[in-house]
């Protein structure tokens, strides 16, 4: 499955750079299929020579996936600011992840974020997943020239095996792996990505980000328009109280780890300490499960509490609310004079509405 994905991929990106003007910027023959490697793999923390299949890259992905887990310090996200983070990265554009900083936004350089439940997401070819946990560690990137090496996190999407999406091949393929005796494993691997880490863009002017952004948005659409063919029908999920994500320019995992990262570096969100037992984490227990009550698992929570549970109206009459939801993110690129830098900030959120009460991810509820 690695393997057929890597292949996808790369052969797209490289159908995209074929018929682009980037032969004319670098002189060399066959090319292309070089800079497809770099973009995709080299960003993973490959160093060169590349593979010779994507077998063998699926093999690397592997032992790297192995590694994650074996080191990763584990984390999970209560639904409160599960969904502060969904809302932060909505106001995401695709230049604004260059600013990372991995050494002062990443809190720890091998990690995996657990969901609480999966979010869906449609990619650009139409199918579904079900994303249920990320997981990041730090990597060295490679591009095409020997001296082109960058500071970098290389993210993990991982799928839930029987979450809400669960087309007939899927189902095919659960049960034929356990009649083989090799399960697959609840967390199954689902991408992987490279995102810069070094603050490339994090003193670029705000019209050069836009620009950036919408050169980002062409290759995007570009490689959207190549990967048709492999389009398909969407099939039927289960529910899911937020809405699915369309992932139209395969950057919602990088958008949603730079926002969780952000948030707990903003203060917004905070990790509590492993083994540590307050009245705050143990409603953040109760509120993210179970799984919680393990002493090596630290929990993200909301730095500030919900409102009450209920309002008065402009008529002095209390409302009393049925459901949570977040308020709407409003993002600032907020000027330091003491460190002489930009950094993208969000103003906000906090979660409305009582602390017993469903998460809502949609419209503004009624009372």
């Amino acid at each position: 499955m690695l393997a057929d994905n890597i292949n996808n991929v790369l052969t797209e990106l490289q159908g995209v750079l074929l018929h682009s003007n980037f032969t004319d910027v670098v002189k060399a023959e066959g090319v292309e299929w070089q800079a497809a490697m770099s973009m995709v793999l080299g960003k993973q923390g490959l160093r060169p020579p590349w593979p010779r299949s994507p077998g063998d890259a699926a093999s690397w992905q592997i032992r790297e996936i192995e590694k994650l887990l074996r080191q990763a310090e584990v984390f999970v996200v209560s639904p409160a600011a599960h969904a502060a983070v969904m809302a932060v990265a909505a106001t995401l554009e695709p230049a604004d992840l260059s600013t990372l900083d991995r050494d002062r936004d990443v809190t720890v350089p091998t990690g995996l974020l657990a969901l609480p439940e999966p979010v869906v997401v449609v990619n650009r070819a139409g199918a579904l997943s079900d994303t249920a946990a990320f997981g990041w560690q730090f990597v060295t990137q490679h591009q095409m020239f020997p001296t082109a090496q960058y500071a970098g996190v290389r993210v993990t999407t991982f799928m839930d095996r029987d979450g809400p999406v669960q087309p007939a091949e899927w189902r095919l393929t659960v049960s034929t792996a356990r009649s083989s005796g090799a399960p697959l494993p609840p967390l199954v691997p689902d991408g992987m990505y490279g995102m810069r880490g070094d603050a490339c863009l994090a003193e670029e002017s705000s019209e050069r980000l836009a620009d950036l952004s919408e050169q980002h948005r062409q290759l995007q659409k570009a490689l959207t328009h190549a990967a048709q063919w492999r389009a398909q029908e969407v099939p039927e999920t289960g529910e899911w109280g937020g809405d699915r994500v369309d992932d139209t320019y395969d950057d919602f995992a990088g958008r949603y780890m730079f926002a969780f990262w952000r948030l707990i570096a903003q203060g917004i969100t905070a990790a509590d300490p492993p083994q540590t037992a307050t009245p705050a984490s143990a409603v953040a227990s109760r509120e993210a499960g179970p799984a919680l009550h393990d002493p090596e698992v630290r929990i993200i929570r909301l730095a500030a509490p919900s409102p009450r549970a209920t309002d008065t109206s402009v008529e002095g009459k209390a409302r009393v609310y049925h459901h949570r939801w977040p308020v709407r993110m409003h993002k600032v690129r907020q000027w330091y004079p003491s460190r002489q830098e930009h950094r993208v900030i969000w103003r906000g959120p906090y979660i409305k509405g009582p602390a017993g009460a469903p998460l809502m991810m949609g419209e503004r509820p009624t009372w």
